[in-house]
């Protein structure tokens, strides 16, 4: 069979379904082309299945791209606010959780059902397992686009590419609109898992894996960038939100520091500790600010332990140097397998900031993950998803 429409979206994930609620809502005929079973399946899976869908404090600082100006135009004209009231329009209950990150109180499903739902009250139609054999665009014919897929020929004057990244192929993901960037002449910026736990290797992995599961505050310091949140030892390395967020930033061979007593002055809380119980070990009163099992490897491997008032003045700085500026040594990633995003994609130099379209060829656009704009961990990648999808599809 085949069938006409105003625009193709290829991909039902946030970015697809909020593109098309955009177009539909303006009277265009929207066809939705997802090869999994169902849409939004990254929606479901995210937070818990609990869906961290904004955070009200983004901003175009909280997001990364090889051009930094690019995500301004669309997240300034779909706030987390325009979101927000979507959510409650649906009686969605939703609660902060920490840093502006808002999740719903009882289910993803309920953001993929509003959007369904959203997707219904303005005709647009999804097909689901529905795979893509070839896209082809010719000249004739008011310059179509034509998508041969397994439910058969749909064809537009507009094509947008909202398929996401390479992250989490458990899911269905694929690199398939990298492909199609290429196949319409787009550069494609080089891809790396972001968002994603660190391994660790040798002397590192044998002294902590042991402690997996252990869990405490740091400051992760990469490349002139910090994040302060927890840090999770695991079997293969390090996870945790301040781990993922330093991830985005952080390559093979990089330095990465961890402050594991932030928000203190090392050497002030030393000799603080020196003072009120000189008697005890250092291991003893480590263990009282920091897990008393991270306490004690720390002081078999990296620290010298004896009794507080047995350390001089030279010793105790050099103890806080090590407590304010760990050097972690991390070998890798986890990969796409557990990255929750992918950093590169399509580069932003050929798409309109305020469109998303192509500066190559009219009437393709692209939106979301598959564009090379990466927000930090926290409901920032949704809110681009969200406002480039909003962005395309007003400008359908």
């Amino acid at each position: 069979m085949s069938a006409h429409f105003d625009a193709l979206i290829v991909g039902g994930g946030a970015a697809g379904l909020m593109c098309a609620i955009s177009a539909g809502q303006r009277g265009k005929r929207v066809l939705v082309v997802e090869h999994a079973n169902r849409v939004g399946k990254k929606i479901l899976m995210s937070g818990g299945g609990r869906c961290n869908f904004t955070n009200t404090g983004a901003t175009p600082a909280n997001y990364l791209s090889a051009n930094p100006h690019f995500c301004k135009s669309a997240l300034a004209r779909y706030t987390p606010w325009h979101f927000i009231d979507m959510v409650e329009r649906h009686g969605i209950a939703y609660h902060e959780k920490e840093l502006g990150q808002l999740f719903c109180d009882e289910s993803s499903k309920l953001i993929v059902k509003m959007l369904l739902d959203e997707c219904a009250a303005a005709g647009v139609r999804v097909e689901t397992s529905c795979s893509i054999e070839r896209v082809s665009h010719g000249d004739s014919d008011e310059a179509r686009f034509r998508l041969h897929t397994t439910h058969g020929v749909f064809s537009a004057p507009a094509l947008v590419v909202a398929s996401g990244g390479l992250s989490i192929p458990s899911m269905g993901a694929s690199g398939f609109g990298y492909e199609l960037a290429r196949q319409f002449g787009h550069a494609v910026l080089p891809t790396r898992a972001g968002l994603v736990p660190l391994t660790l290797s040798g002397k590192h992995q044998e002294r902590l894996a042991d402690l997996s599961g252990v869990a405490f505050p740091v400051t992760a310091q990469c490349n002139g960038t910090s994040f302060s949140n927890y840090l999770l030892i695991t079997h293969r390395g390090v996870s945790g939100p301040a781990i993922l967020q330093i991830s985005s930033f952080w390559q093979a061979g990089d330095d990465l520091r961890l402050d594991l007593l932030p928000g203190q002055d090392a050497l002030d809380t030393l000799q603080q500790w020196q003072r009120d119980r000189p008697a005890a070990e250092l291991k003893t009163v480590l263990g009282d600010v920091i897990p008393k099992r991270f306490a004690q490897r720390l002081c078999e491997h990296w620290l010298p332990n004896r009794p507080m008032k047995q350390f001089s003045a030279p010793q105790l700085r050099e103890i806080a140097q090590v407590l304010s500026d760990w050097a972690l040594v991390a070998s890798g990633t986890e990969g796409y397998r557990t990255a929750e995003v992918t950093l590169g994609g399509v580069d932003t130099d050929e798409l309109s900031s305020s469109t998303m379209q192509s500066k190559r060829v009219a009437g393709l656009y692209f939106i979301g993950e598959v564009v090379d704009v990466t927000g930090w961990l926290g409901g920032y990648n949704f809110q681009w998803a969200w406002a480039s999808g909003r962005a395309a599809g007003n400008a359908l």
